[in-house]
């Protein structure tokens, strides 16, 4: 390229903008002058010049040029020049001489984008034009300290480039990246991992940083080449030295677990790994105690819990493969790093902890597998599988005493850790708090497991640590006594029982459970003053609910609780919440044992059964979604009760009379309300109130009715409180969601009793509706066609048409193109409506349909017809064709409906093949799976409807229309069935004359046979291949070709 002066053809007023405090307008010129770089083929190169004459020291223009060229190598590398590419290398390698000879360094973002852009022509000419990339590099930077850090910073970004899994690749780039390393392995890997040895040699020292960027790429590189250039005395006895300097250490760690996790032989990675646990004790690491260095220590857990596993890995191996001897010697090395697993398990701070959690649970899988095995065993020729065999059986052998011990230590280390401590913020949960939650559920898991190795020696220590603790309860601190119930809550997940019967079977068990249970409900730790401790103690109780049938004279006790201070009133708005929800599965599970306390506990619950107006001004005890669970408990109370059906009634009434009271006001004040804000508040309140009535119906059941608890006077009096709401003027969408949800609820409890409300309900419904609005609706009246069928045959006579002009209006209504939401709307309402038509036909009501009107009926149908074949929505075409095939069913015989043999063959029959030729038609997707099996049983309908039927008389019409599609072949299908009356047309026109000159013979004459064999899957298969065909697909085209 010629240019006289870098600083002329430079855009300098656009290099101003790069600066991050430069005006927006300089920084939109810098934009679109890094457009113009970018897509100018040769206008890069000045920024390849001014990298390498070191032209501008400001720091964004140096980034802005390796941006610059970073794009032309990323996405445009193939279209330069040779002269292009390698003033690329040049340049590239003139940048980084220059950055031997700067006093200082360039900062680090510079440094990071530079080794990108060095990856990127690494990962595009390594194979081909720059095979010598390393030597290169290597040879210039020697061991200058700035030309060392350039050097590795490059090789974890080719790391990232070419090995890094967590980043995805298209198959081409994996096939790429094998090449390269393989290649690498080949000729340079050797001299890399001389150059890495050198690096940690000579700046350990000086340079502390540039090690540990040596030890990183170490790491990242470990897992993929040869480990003997690793894994060899002079590399890990540097590595192990290095775990003595302070800067170091961590790094070293981090390597050295790298090293240890790299997949090899299990004999090797035992020695391996004894070896490395050799020279780390002997140099005290092992005395975790006296470490102070928590960060250190974090990656040391790290470290052993990665040597464990990778023992506990080795040993399963050898197990599977028979070599006994060995197996016993590695698990002896498993077990002689238990100690140090607890001083770890056990250290206060929490992520050093958890990093060893991983090898704690897989020492106890083994134990739970078995580990007794005689280490004098021979294995002879042919004894393999027995062998294994009887380790399968011998899943729970006896356990050793220091396997018992180690159990045990496992055990307490596990209820320590659990136990909160002082900083922990119950009111206020942030991130620290959150990690321990996670940190909790690691130690669960360890407690299961323990549960499964030993199950009586769990037991046996919480049992324990439980009853020590109840007995000084008032006395200890809020985390024993939180730790101590939590325990006993963790033995129903740890000792699971069917449908929750802890106290049957296992009398072992079922004792030491229901005395602590006991305890638990007779002590008053109940009263214990912490949110954490109250929570607990009502999760456990709800969780051994079955405590109580055993000895139900607790169950006032327990219910008080529930009730006070301590529960549903306790001053933690949080702990009143849960326990709200906690207290309606209490009362479902013992409604049977509370008969005497019904009225009781409506009464003092009285208030928090009440209905709070926004105006109220007072902070309600419970929020809505918590008065919900309350109602639902009021009502099972209720309706489980064994009161007469008139005291049932009485006390449903006068729980749900306060609601349609207020009801009734807080609607009268809506419309009046001007403020869009107080409406809202209004129209939730309202929400709730239909919402609370609704949910007590859910106490019913198939043996306790509304009908026979005589509550259906009630709930028809709601119902006519909450209708009303429908023709509300404002703040439609929420009322009218609230009792369309509350009419679900009456349809199924009210039955026949709700008929009368339908048509009034449905009518101000569909006025002035939205999408949503009509997409809730029909869920509604299917519910109704499916539930009454006949009984509401007049009611959609009279509704069917107006539902379904309102549908259309809606979807008619115009919209923007990129209005996603308005799309998916009415694909939503679109299925819905496709679903109501279904469920009109598979009622059996022909009457509904039939009785529109020939126009209408015409109209419904061709949407019928337009969903199955135009919109590519698998979910409606499959709907559309269960229609059809339902359709071809009731009418398509000699007494169906005038006309619509006609509308078969002109329409449902193209329709089958229309829609799998669309181009959206995607045969790899499941639901257009099951649409084309919809298609081929609405296509085994139509034959076995018309099978021993002639087709129309007035076929001249029929054949016009299917010219339309087909050029010649439809119409010729037309009349010759006409001419020759063959009862079998369908089939012999699709194997005589349609099918042949579309797709080969072998093809065609499966899929006509197909339609004569009552195999329906054969049927099915046979459609899919056919519309899969290749040779069908070209020689067809499109779906115009139809």
């Amino acid at each position: 390229m010629a240019c006289q002066s870098i600083a002329a053809i430079m855009d300098e007023q656009a290099l101003l903008g790069l600066n991050p405090n430069a005006d927006a307008c300089y920084r939109q010129r810098a934009m679109v002058y890094f457009e113009q770089l970018k897509e100018s083929q040769d206008a890069w190169e000045v920024c390849a010049e001014a990298l390498a004459k070191g032209i501008y020291s400001d720091d964004h223009v140096k980034f802005f040029c390796f941006q610059v060229l970073e794009h032309q190598i990323k996405y445009r590398h193939a279209s330069l020049s040779a002269v292009q590419q390698q003033l690329i290398r040049e340049t590239l390698m003139k940048w980084l001489q220059c950055q031997l000879m700067n006093a200082q360094p360039e900062k680090p973002f510079i440094r990071n984008k530079a080794a990108q852009v060095f990856a990127l022509t690494f990962v595009m000419e390594y194979l081909t034009l720059w095979p010598k990339f390393f030597f290169d590099i290597l040879s210039l930077v020697g061991l200058n300290p700035h030309g060392v850090d350039v050097y590795l910073r490059t090789l974890m970004a080719i790391d990232a480039e070419v090995v890094d899994r967590d980043i995805l690749h298209s198959s081409e780039e994996t096939r790429r990246n094998t090449l390269i390393k393989d290649l690498m392995r080949e000729q340079c890997i050797p001299s890399l991992v001389e150059s890495w040895f050198q690096i940690l040699r000579a700046y350990q020292q000086s340079h502390p940083e540039l090690t540990c960027q040596c030890l990183e790429v170490v790491g990242a590189y470990v897992s993929w080449i040869e480990l003997n250039l690793i894994a060899n005395d002079r590399f890990v006895n540097l590595l192990l030295s290095q775990m003595s300097v302070e800067e170091l250490r961590e790094e070293a760690c981090d390597c050295l677990f790298e090293i240890v996790n790299k997949g090899m032989d299990p004999v090797d990675k035992t020695k391996l790994v004894e070896s490395l646990c050799q020279v780390l004790q002997s140099a005290g690491f092992f005395n975790v105690a006296q470490e102070e260095d928590v960060d250190f220590l974090a990656k040391f857990s790290r470290l052993v819990n990665g040597m464990g596993q990778s023992l506990v890995l080795s040993w399963t191996k050898l197990v599977k493969a028979g070599n006994v001897k060995v197996a016993a010697e590695t698990l002896q090395a498993v077990e002689a790093k238990v100690p140090l697993l607890l001083q770890l398990l056990v250290h206060e701070d929490d992520d050093i902890s958890a990093n060893i959690v991983a090898f704690c649970y897989d020492y106890l899988h083994v134990l739970k597998q078995g580990s007794d095995w005689p280490s004098s065993m021979q294995v002879r020729s042919g004894e393999e599988e027995a062998i294994e065999e009887k380790w399968d059986i011998a899943k729970l052998p006896q356990l050793t005493d220091q396997q018992k011990t180690n159990i045990e230590a496992i055990m307490l280390a596990v209820i320590k850790k659990l136990t909160y401590d002082d900083e922990y913020n119950f009111e206020n949960e942030g991130e620290d708090e959150a990690m321990f939650v996670e940190y909790r559920k690691q130690l669960k898991m360890l407690l299961d497991r323990l549960a499964q190795v030993s199950p009586d020696l769990l037991l046996q220590a919480v049992r324990r640590v439980f009853s020590n603790t109840m007995l000084n309860w008032q006395t200890t601190p809020f985390m024993e006594v939180e730790v101590g119930i939590r325990l006993l809550y963790m033995l129903g997940e740890a000792l699971p029982a069917s449908h929750g019967a802890h106290f049957s079977g296992d009398n072992a068990k079922t004792s030491a459970l229901q005395d602590m249970m006991r305890t638990l409900v007779s002590s008053g730790v109940s009263g214990y003053q912490h949110t954490s401790v109250a929570l607990e103690f009502f999760e456990t109780v709800v969780r051994y609910d079955k405590f109580f049938l055993v000895e139900p004279q607790h169950i006032p006790n327990v219910l008080m609780a529930f009730l006070d201070h301590r529960g549903l009133r306790h001053s933690s708005p949080k702990v009143r919440s849960r326990v709200a929800y906690l207290f309606s599965r209490f009362v479902k599970t013992l409604h049977k044992h509370m008969n005497a306390f019904i009225e009781d506990i409506l009464t003092r619950i009285q208030d928090l059964l009440e209905l709070a107006p926004p105006e109220n001004g007072f902070p309600a005890l419970l929020t809505s979604d918590d008065q919900l669970f309350m109602f639902e408990t009021a009502g099972v109370l209720i309706v489980n009760g064994e009161s007469p059906a008139e005291r049932k009634q009485a006390l449903m009434r006068s729980l749900l009379t306060p609601l349609t009271e207020a009801f009734r006001l807080l609607l009268a004040k809506l419309p009046r309300e001007a403020e869009e804000e107080r409406q809202a508040a209004l129209a939730d309140c309202l929400s709730h109130a239909v919402g609370f009535a609704s949910r007590t119906s859910k106490a019913f059941s198939n043996k306790q009715t509304v009908k026979t608890c005589g509550c259906t006077e009630v709930y028809r009096d709601c119902l006519q409180a909450f209708l009303p709401a429908l023709s509300c003027p404002v703040q439609r969408g929420s009322l009218r969601s609230a009792v369309r949800s509350f009419l679900h609820r009456m349809i199924i409890c009210l039955e026949e009793e709700v008929l009368p409300f339908i048509p009034a309900a449905s009518e101000h419904m569909l006025k002035d509706c939205e999408a949503k609005d009509l997409q809730e609706f029909i869920p509604l009246i299917s519910q109704i066609t499916a539930k009454f069928k006949g009984q509401v045959s007049p009611f959609l006579q009279q509704v069917f048409m107006p539902l379904v002009l309102a549908i259309f209006e809606v979807l008619g209504r115009p919209a923007e193109d990129n209005d996603q939401a308005a799309a998916l709307e009415k694909q939503m309402l679109r299925r819905s409506y496709f679903t109501f038509i279904q469920t009109i036909a598979s009622s059996g009501m022909n009457e509904v349909m039939a009785g529109q009107g020939v126009e209408n009926i015409e109209r419904v149908l061709f949407t019928i017809i337009q969903g199955a074949v135009d919109f590519p929505d698998p979910i409606a075409q499959k709907t559309c064709f269960i229609i059809l095939s339902k359709l071809v069913e009731l009418w398509g015989g000699k007494d169906g409906m005038v006309g619509f043999p006609d509308f078969i063959y002109k329409h449902i029959v193209p329709a089958c093949f229309l829609a799998p030729l669309k181009p959206t038609f995607d045969l790899t997707d499941a639901q257009t799976v099951l649409t084309l099996s919809e298609c081929a049983l609405t296509l085994k309908m139509i034959h076995l409807k018309r099978v021993r039927l002639t087709f129309p008389l007035n076929a001249t019409a029929f054949a016009t229309v299917m010219w339309e599609h087909d050029c010649f072949s439809w119409g010729a299908y037309a009349k010759t069935s006409l001419c020759l009356r063959d009862p079998n047309s369908f089939s012999t026109y699709s194997r005589n004359t349609y099918l042949p000159c579309k797709c080969h013979q072998k093809l065609h004459r499966n899929y006509v046979k197909c339609w004569n064999s009552q195999m329906l899957r054969s049927s099915k298969a046979t459609l899919r291949h056919f519309f899969s065909e290749p040779n069908y697909k070209k020689e067809t085209g499109s779906s115009e070709g139809l």
